[in-house]
């Protein structure tokens, strides 16, 4: 542990105190390899560029050629050390910033560049600081270009970057979906002034307007009004005072509304209008929320005469007038919605705080091109929103001193939209938000937290030959609870809340903690297993008429989703009834009609022309893809279907990866002529989604799966699974044909449906006309 000292002037300069957690504040620091710097008035934030090892799952097909392989495993597992690459960004008060320095410069082993690139007001004034104790030069970058660049990055790479603030709904954080094609969009930057900046793409932008009234001026003369010398209590006071006792309404002047100009009562005549006339002495609260008041809607209405003058529907605010800070977000947002009558929307970003920092540290690394690689936030690392503001959340601010942090990993793989989503800028993968549906919220963090007790046993368990283990899994349980527990008081710390982020967390607290695939020796032995069944499952179906083979093939790929160690209900049974196969499986379905129930239409779908090529999303490892599955995957490739299959990149849960997918499918094409085909025509494509989720986001996919998705002219998409045709992509609409359907395997989620555990969806969809 680090023990950080306040610098600062006069005989205070020891009085306060943080300390610091190495592996909490500057993680992988010694594997720094590049650093920017932004320093604001108050808040100063640093940027590095590291490499991470960690461990990660393998599995490699054993070479059974002229050998007896009953009793043999199907392939081997291998733990191995990866190295990728991670940018993290912190940020702190500038009163602790020499003794941070000092803390990065002793835990600094090596670093590719002599070169710390800095922005912001104070970057020239630290600048002789930053290169006596870091030992690197300074570089200083345009304030304004880093923000931009710093802000595309955000909103390409963090789906639920943006929101709009809205004072007294539940939640008050409303996050939208960022269109794939983020541009063109005006940014209000609200620093000391205002500075109004359209931006058009990547590298062409322009400031096509400001204002002299900003944040600069809501401290200045609130300082003057209140005496009190700090942004952020001025803030605190705003939000505890009454404008309407300092400035003069409408109704005021007229008695009550005037109609005919569209005026209401409440409105605003006259900023401090009542103070001119008043013969008494008006509080620091009321001061600071009139003065407040005023500046934000003199901003409102330039940001929207602009927006309007541009013909710009996105509007985004930041700058240290914003941070967070409800009081301020409403006024911005109030203004807005009365000078445009609600058509356009004030949008604040969950990570406003660090686009300088993230703008300077990509100008730096250009050499590495980080712009064409997709990134992607790491829960386990990253603070949530609204971490450090202290009126709002002091639990949290106890847990961080004055830091906060964000982290974000490169992926192996570029993610885009699905081509085949009908309107890729109003898709939301989620089915619920949690953070809008309180009772949903409650079960499903119970729910993770009940489970955290076998995920922790199931960790141990899948390394027994590692004398740590036990001790990391105790740490993973420590740092998922604490997420639970944030989530519990912060909803919206990372975005809207789903199941799907909670899934996610959860994958990267264990990976945090070297746990890259507890699952995968339960994998291998189901898919031994299953494989063994292949030939049995696949004669059995190929002796029945057509009709009743299309419903046996539905029935198995529906019994097949069973098989989800996700599922608390069925790993219970999985657990303790070895016996609890195929059959068992499918006499536990719903009789039909089910729960959703369109069979129907999708049988007289197939007795026309067959589709030219099926996309399908596949699931569990096991019973699940291999006889569930691949009798379906047969099937469609008898018709004259091409198929592809599309599994994740990475593990999550038992869901079979694309390393497992290629051994099974090279296993299956050994036993079974139409596989072997479709395999050595190229009929039947394996690929990865890009994805380590158990749930799936379609507009973050493999680049290469879309790219095949066009060039086969796909028509049919098939999602399997709870976690990706039920928790996600439920009401995902698509302009091809689709087939969602699963088991529901939790009994809270089908009572919630209007089922039984059990229940079956089978929705077949077909694009409107």
């Amino acid at each position: 542990m680090a023990t950080c000292s306040r610098i600062g002037g006069g005989g205070h300069s020891m009085d306060k105190s943080i300390t610091l957690p190495p592996d909490e504040i500057f993680r992988n620091l010694e594997n720094a390899k590049r650093f920017a710097i932004d320093i604001g008035g108050s808040l100063t934030k640093l940027a590095y560029y590291s490499t991470v090892q960690h461990k990660v799952a393998k599995v490699r097909s054993f070479d059974h050629t002229g050998k007896e392989t009953e009793d043999e495993p199907l392939y081997e597992i291998s733990v191995q050390e990866e190295i990728t690459a991670r940018l993290h960004f912190i940020k702190f008060e500038n009163a602790y910033i020499e003794t941070c320095l000092d803390f990065v410069k002793d835990h600094l082993v090596n670093t590719e560049t002599k070169v710390i690139k800095a922005t912001g007001g104070g970057a020239h004034k630290f600048k002789d600081l930053l290169e006596k104790k870091l030992k690197l030069k300074v570089d200083k970058e345009d304030e304004m270009s880093c923000l931009i660049k710093g802000c595309n990055f955000v909103l390409k790479n963090i789906p639920h970057e943006a929101f709009v603030y809205v004072k007294h709904a539940e939640p008050e954080f409303r996050f939208q979906t960022t269109h794939p094609d983020i541009f063109p969009y005006l940014l209000i930057n609200i620093g000391s002034g205002v500075s109004i900046v359209k931006v058009e793409s990547e590298d062409k932008f322009e400031r096509i307007g400001g204002s002299s009234i900003g944040g600069g001026t809501f401290w200045g003369l609130g300082a003057l009004l209140t005496k009190t010398k700090r942004f952020d209590e001025l803030l605190q006071l705003a939000s505890r005072g009454q404008h309407t006792s300092v400035d003069m309404l409408v109704k005021d002047i007229y008695g009550g509304a005037y109609g005919s100009l569209g005026l209401t009562g409440d409105l605003i005549a006259s900023s401090f209008g009542k103070s001119a006339t008043a013969d008494k002495e008006f509080s620091k609260e009321d001061m600071a929320k009139s003065l407040l008041h005023m500046i934000s809607n003199d901003i409102g209405q330039l940001a929207c005469l602009y927006a309007r003058l541009h013909n710009l529907s996105r509007v985004y605010f930041g700058g240290f007038f914003i941070r967070g800070h409800p009081v301020t977000m409403h006024t911005i947002t109030y203004s807005i919605n009365f000078f445009t009558k609600g058509e356009v929307q004030a949008l604040f970003l969950r990570h406003e705080g660090y686009l300088g920092a993230i703008g300077a540290f990509l100008k730096g690394a250009e050499e590495d091109n980080p712009n064409q690689y997709s990134w992607g936030e790491n829960y386990a690392g990253s603070s949530g929103l609204m971490s450090v503001s202290p009126d709002m959340f002091p639990m949290q601010r106890t847990r961080s001193g004055t830091f906060d942090m964000l982290e974000m990993d490169r992926l192996e793989r570029q993610l885009v939209n699905l081509p085949l989503l009908l309107d890729s800028s109003s898709y939301i993968p989620d089915t619920v938000d949690l953070t809008e549906d309180a009772m949903a919220r409650e079960y499903w963090l119970s729910c993770f937290e009940e489970a955290l007790d076998g995920v922790v046993k199931r960790a141990v368990v899948s390394q027994p030959d590692l004398q740590d283990a036990r001790e990391r899994a105790e740490k993973f349980r420590l740092k998922y609870r604490h997420k639970l527990q944030t989530l519990r008081h912060q909803p919206c710390a990372y975005g809207s809340l789903t199941v799907r982020s909670l899934l996610d967390t959860r994958e990267h607290c264990l990976n945090e903690f070297n746990f890259p695939d507890p699952y995968s020796q339960i994998k291998q032995r189901e898919n031994d297993l299953a494989l063994r069944y292949f030939q049995k499952v696949v004669r059995s179906v190929e002796m029945l008429n057509w009709e009743d083979r299309q419903f046996a093939l539905v029935k198995g790929l529906l019994a097949g989703n069973m098989f989800d160690w996700g599922a608390k209900a069925v790993s219970d049974v999985l657990e303790t009834d070895p016996t609890f196969g195929f059959d068992e499986a499918k006499q536990q379905l719903q009789e039909r009609p089910w729960l959703v129930d369109s069979y129907s239409k999708w049988i007289e779908r197939l007795k026309g022309p067959p589709h030219k090529c099926a996309l399908f999303f596949i699931d569990n490892s096991g019973i699940d893809i291999i006889l569930g599955v691949f009798p379906l995957v047969r099937e469609l490739l008898c018709r004259g279907t091409e198929v592809v299959l599309a599994s994740n990149s990475g593990p999550a849960l038992n869901d079979v990866t694309y390393n497992e997918l290629q051994i099974l499918t090279e296993r299956i094409a050994a036993m079974d002529s139409v596989i072997h085909s479709g395999i050595t025509k190229e009929r039947l494509i394996l690929v990865q989604s890009g994805s380590s989720s158990p749930c799936l986001d379609l507009s973050r996919l493999d680049k290469g799966l879309a790219t095949l998705v066009r060039e086969r002219h796909t028509d049919l998409v098939v999602i399997e699974g709870m976690g990706r045709a039920i928790h996600t992509n439920y009401y995902a609409v698509l302009r091809c044909e689709s087939l969602k359907l699963a088991v529901i395997k939790n009994s809270w989620l089908a009572e919630r449906l209007g089922g039984k555990i059990y229940s079956v969806v089978f929705k077949y969809e077909q694009p409107a006309k």
